[in-house]
């Protein structure tokens, strides 16, 4: 395929994918998961923070740099209702070429009793869903990065099955100082291959990010803000008359607000960091008349060593319950040299 024909490609899919809904109108939703406990602890979504964590590279491939060469990434999340999903990733990088990660990531709804149509139980099916990372970024120049991310999907839900592929294409700006970094990020440009039942195709939960991130010079303290759905910005649903507000037309400032995620963290010493995030329209979505409590917040912490991470993020969804997202991040020559020691 020549060079113009794949632009008329890639173009192509993005335009198809404009007018994407948000709020489980779409297949593959679980692709917005937040895998990494760093990122769940910052609100749920960062696509401009700069370090050698390799779990940022699954938010947005130009973050995908040298530091983070030969990195094993390991998480898992204990989701709600017996739900759990996580991801593995590996990286390396070759000066001469650019950096490259491959990873999976999955979500196992648990097992789940059937029955024919008159009640008889049949035994038991499980479902699952799976999504493939093929990760390349290359440094434009000492200040710019771009990367993307190819995803081959695979959904099993009992005896149905739906195959589908979706595209990841970010940018990545950070300054000298290395105070201030940006990030821009295109998610999920794609199609679905084969429906579960020969049903209508669906649409998969296309999304563009943009997100900066700025580190105090003189005081540990790192802040993000993240902007979601930057492709539609009313992002309210009508639920009829559960929450005041929710079902009425919203202004120009709370569907500003909607679209903004969060982020603060404390780094007291390069070795360890406590964090909080914020997350509006999870808030607005998902709270109760009664009360509030603390629906779209949360918070976490990590350790580093020289060879190792591990972070813990928490997550307040509803008021009946949170999830609890572990991650282990290796730099495994690093931890080679150690145990030869």
């Amino acid at each position: 395929m020549g060079r113009k024909s794949l632009y008329i490609l890639i173009f192509s899919i993005m335009i198809s994918a404009l007018d994407a809904q948000t709020g489980g109108d779409n297949v593959y939703e679980f692709l917005n998961l937040s895998h990494s406990g760093l990122i769940s602890s910052l609100g749920g979504s960062n696509v401009s923070l700069k370090t050698e964590n390799l779990n940022l590279a699954y938010y947005n491939p130009a973050l995908l740099n040298l530091s983070m060469d030969k990195s094993l990434a390991l998480n898992y999340v204990n989701y709600f209702a017996g739900i759990n999903y996580g991801m593995v990733m590996y990286s390396r990088s070759f000066p001469a070429t650019g950096n490259f990660a491959a990873g999976l990531t999955y979500l196992n709804y648990g097992s789940f009793t059937g029955a024919d149509p008159s009640g008889v139980i049949t035994g038991t099916f499980h479902a699952a869903e799976y999504a493939f990372s093929m990760i390349y970024s290359r440094e434009i120049d000492s200040l710019f990065s771009a990367g993307i991310n190819f995803k081959p999907i695979l959904s099993h839900l009992e005896d149905y099955t739906s195959f589908g592929f979706a595209f990841d294409i970010g940018g990545s700006f950070h300054n000298r100082s290395g105070l201030f970094s940006a990030g821009l990020a295109i998610r999920n440009i794609g199609l679905q291959v084969t429906s579960y039942a020969g049903e209508k195709k669906e649409k998969l939960p296309f999304e563009i990010q943009a997100g900066i991130s700025g580190e105090l010079a003189h005081a540990p303290f790192r802040f993000s803000l993240t902007m979601r759905h930057l492709e539609k910005f009313d992002l309210t649903h009508l639920y009829g008359d559960t929450i005041p507000g929710n079902n009425e037309s919203s202004g120009f400032f709370e569907n500003l607000a909607r679209h903004a995620i969060f982020g603060i963290e404390l780094i007291p010493h390069k070795n360890f960091y406590i964090s909080a995030g914020y997350n509006y329209q999870r808030r607005r979505e998902l709270q109760t008349e009664g009360r509030v409590g603390t629906v779209g917040f949360s918070w976490g912490f990590g350790v580093n060593s020289s060879f190792m991470k591990i972070e813990f993020g928490r997550a307040r969804y509803h008021l009946a319950g949170s999830s609890n997202n572990f991650s282990l991040i290796v730099k495994t020559d690093m931890l080679y040299k150690r145990l030869r020691k």
